[in-house]
């Protein structure tokens, strides 16, 4: 089993307390020592782009690099299109990168882990698996 970690979820991996976080910190940490969790440049990009401090920035820039990035394709960026004309003409709205996601997600065969609650709504309308947890 493979899972593509969304933005949310490594930035809470990242952070430093709460019991949400800590709970997300370990599941995601339980992926990485399975060799489940897969990322793609987009997600790195969005990660990397809302930190403001350069020691954190450079920090957070070598713990991802141990992530290769999930290569993405022509076709990706046709489906995930694909996806927003869809969900869009369903009265679902989303970003360019969530439905990038899906649509790598669906070609290789990987459940995606967030905390964003728009998955849901997609989940309506595409062939999408969300993760879960280890114990579920």
């Amino acid at each position: 089993m493979k899972v593509l970690a969304d933005t949310p979820v490594w930035s809470a991996a990242f952070r430093r307390s709460g019991d949400t976080v800590s709970g997300l910190r370990a599941e995601l940490e339980w992926l990485v020592a399975h060799g489940a969790v897969t990322i793609m440049g987009p997600i790195r990009q969005e990660l990397l782009s809302g930190i403001k401090e350069r020691g954190q920035f450079d920090q957070v820039r070598t713990a991802l690099r141990h992530f290769p990035d999930v290569p993405l394709h022509t076709e990706d960026f046709e489906v995930a299109a694909e996806y927003y004309n869809l969900c869009r003409s369903k009265g679902v709205q989303g970003s360019m990168t969530d439905y990038l996601i899906c649509a790598v997600a669906v070609r290789g065969g990987m459940e995606i882990f967030t905390t964003d609650g728009d998955f849901q709504l997609y989940r309506k309308h595409l062939p999408i698996a969300l993760y879960a947890g280890a114990q579920a």
